[in-house]
């Protein structure tokens, strides 16, 4: 058996958690630089559609009493990795599918234990231990315990937020009240194409022919239709280590000139170089982009990225940093007001396995240098050892107007409690 365990309103269940006042009241979320709402509460949903850009949707959350919040990505991660350890304390398989998911694996639970009285004592331990609410779907196969949680979530009163699909009876029933959209992997020209052919629900799915899934939705689909079925095909995963990465940020304001723009550029590249120390990984090529405001249409538009192949695989913030400026060089024009840039990396290679070239190598001092680097800035805060072409005084911030406290992981914005 599996069982996904999927934390309710998640972000929103973050903010309610320090403060208890919004306690079903309306609230949204929004994204980098408080562009757009990317989480809502149920209270929420009504009036604000997923994506909805924040400025256009100013008036409706003041005329509905709707609490507005910018992204708080530390208190979020931190939450989320409090849940998570919770639950490996329930089982020893588990694959943490996203930030408020996770997949739990039971093999010979079902014969010593009752799955739903389980589900309700592990939800209990979770909500006790974080104060985040939970919803628990167990079921034979990681996408029928996508649909039992979706019950869960669905009817909380009837179900204590636990539902188990244990029988062919309670399968059936699950998949004839799941729209064919609504089905983990099936994306949205899958779903029309399926509602052309007068396929409606889940069950109308897995009595389709074989030969028309592997033809029309590959091997994949054939895949989702067996685990529909009640046939285990996807196992647990194990996290990999990321093939690249990406920072990439607007600005607060559109910038001109060359020294500015560079700055930020080295900062993305200091933070690629973190990363890629973090996973034990080095990379062999980069790419910088940069682009101007596309929506400030009375100013010229320009947009270029550019592509480096490294001379030799790096994860060194000075080394990074460097081709990282030769590329920003190629592809910046003055004349140009800029909005956005960013910094990938790509083509990672163990950092223990590194191949050298005859002339050209990572400077062997480096490696320590950044040990040291990282330990200190893990011991006394983040990015208090800086390059110097970061510009050590200044502070650059994403526009977060409604940020709230990171509560669990600031000592100056821990919670407080008057008595």
């Amino acid at each position: 058996m599996f069982a996904l365990v999927d934390c309710n309103n998640f972000y929103a269940s973050c903010e309610r958690l320090f403060q208890p006042k919004l306690r079903k009241q309306p609230i949204v979320v929004l994204s980098n630089n408080d562009g757009c709402v990317i989480a809502r509460s149920n209270e929420a949903k009504p009036f604000v559609p997923m994506g909805a850009a924040a400025f256009e949707y100013k008036s409706v959350f003041e005329k509905n009493n709707i609490h507005v919040f910018s992204s708080n990505y530390a208190l979020y991660g931190d939450m989320s990795s409090r849940v998570m350890q919770i639950l490996t304390e329930h089982s020893p398989e588990i694959e943490i599918y996203s930030i408020d998911e996770a997949f739990l694996k039971f093999d010979g639970f079902e014969h010593h234990f009752d799955l739903n009285e389980y589900g309700k004592k592990m939800r209990h331990t979770v909500t006790k231990g974080t104060g985040i609410p939970v919803s628990i779907g167990f079921a034979p196969t990681k996408a029928l315990a996508k649909v039992a949680n979706k019950i869960a979530k669905k009817f909380p009163d009837r179900t204590e937020s636990v539902y188990v699909i244990e029988t062919d009876e309670k399968r059936i029933k699950a998949l004839k009240w799941t729209k064919v959209e609504d089905v983990w992997g099936i994306g949205r020209q899958h779903a029309k194409r399926l509602s052309q052919i007068r396929i409606k629900t889940a069950y109308d799915f897995t009595l389709l022919s074989e030969e028309w899934v592997r033809k029309h939705m590959s091997i994949v689909g054939v895949r989702l239709q067996k685990e529909l079925q009640g046939f285990s095909c996807l196992e647990m995963e194990q996290p990999e280590s990321k093939k690249n990465i990406a920072t990439t940020r607007s600005f607060d304001k559109n910038y001109t000139d060359f020294e500015t723009v560079k700055e930020r550029v080295t900062t993305f590249a200091v933070t690629c170089a973190e990363k890629l120390r973090k996973q034990k990984s080095c990379c062999n090529a980069l790419m910088v982009f940069i682009h101007t405001n596309g929506f400030r249409k009375d100013l010229p538009q320009y947009s270029r990225n550019y592509v480096l192949k490294l001379p030799f695989p790096t994860n060194s913030n000075i080394e990074l940093t460097k081709f990282a400026n030769f590329a920003l060089q190629k592809i910046f024009k003055e004349g140009y007001a800029y909005k956005k840039a960013g910094v990938i990396v790509m083509d990672f290679t163990p950092e223990n396995v590194t191949q050298t070239t005859l002339y050209e190598s990572t400077n062997p001092k480096h490696k320590q240098l950044m040990e040291m680097v990282d330990k200190i800035n893990d011991s006394i805060g983040r990015k208090k050892v800086k390059l110097a072409s970061q510009d050590v005084d200044r502070t650059w911030k994403m526009n977060q107007e409604k940020l709230s406290p990171r509560y669990t992981t600031r000592l100056d914005e821990i919670f407080q409690v008057k008595a």
